[in-house]
């Protein structure tokens, strides 16, 4: 949807001389083929998660900081930061430009068949985590084990027990028809999911500065429309998981000061603008 508006932003902005052609799905290839052909100018334009450009750019672990903001709207409002802003010029390295960032909700936790009150009831527990490092220790950290299985594979592995849940977000546990074969689901919003909005360096640097400000114009309306229509939909999709037979509930974030502590402490050291993130943010 926010790649649609960035579309219809870029007709209406430029009077219909900027088209855009969306391919959704993984069409073009993984993460890493994409972002291999944006910086080769085969592609222009990529919404990209932070979670997989932080194995390229490691300050976009920064995003991971547990419980760094109190919702999505605080989230969306933290891309306007010299420290956001600063995460996503590290790429011009690569050959790409940072444009923008959009949330795709936040994440939440999936228990097959056990109530998890507070973390320390995930010990033992195997769950599935993206493969990333930061959101990987910050189940570690609670004694939980981690499978960073393929998404394909996640329904099938919980049904059969080889996983105990899950870190996912509200959106695709609708989508994926995870209720089916989970019974509890904490609310827990304990990390946002970024993508960032990138564009070919070779590309961006050859437009006049009046179609560059279009695009950037463009994508940050499509990046507050994202985010704003997101947020709206957290009472439904909780409603909707409710009236599927899910539990659905709330864990007391303060539960999670030491693993924050900890968090902190290993990943601050590691990047100085992962240190200005968590100097910036956690309150």
């Amino acid at each position: 949807m926010a790649a649609e508006k960035f579309k219809e932003e870029l007709d209406k902005r430029s009077g219909g001389r900027m088209k855009l052609e969306i391919y959704p799905s993984s069409q073009l290839g993984t993460e890493a083929d994409m972002v291999q052909q944006i910086g080769a100018g085969s592609v222009d334009f990529g919404l990209i998660t932070a979670a997989y450009l932080s194995s390229r750019s490691p300050s976009f672990s920064a995003w991971f900081t547990p419980y760094a903001f109190p919702d999505l709207k605080a989230a969306n409002e933290a891309r306007h930061t010299d420290v956001a802003k600063k995460i996503l010029a590290t790429l011009e390295q690569q050959g790409l430009v940072g444009l923008d960032y959009l949330f795709a909700g936040q994440r939440v936790m999936l228990f097959k068949d056990k109530e998890v009150l507070k973390p320390e009831d995930m010990a033992g527990l195997k769950l599935r985590v993206t493969p990333s490092p930061p959101l990987q220790d910050f189940y570690k950290f609670a004694g939980a084990s981690t499978e960073g299985l393929p998404l394909p594979e996640v329904y099938s592995a919980v049904q059969t027990g080889v996983i105990d849940g899950m870190d996912m977000d509200l959106d695709a546990t609708i989508t994926n028809k995870y209720y089916e074969v989970v019974k509890y689901g904490a609310v827990t919003n304990h990390m946002v999911w970024p993508a960032v909005a990138m564009v070919s360096k070779g590309t961006f640097d050859k437009m006049p500065d009046e179609d560059k400000q279009i695009v950037r114009d463009a994508i940050a309306a499509a990046a507050d429309f994202s985010a704003t229509t997101r947020a709206g939909q957290e009472e439904e999709f909780k409603k909707t998981l409710s009236d599927k037979g899910m539990k659905i509930y709330e864990i007391d974030p303060a539960l999670f000061g030491p693993i924050m502590k900890e968090f902190d402490q290993k990943y601050g050291p590691t990047n100085p603008l992962i240190q200005e993130f968590i100097d910036t943010f956690r309150k």
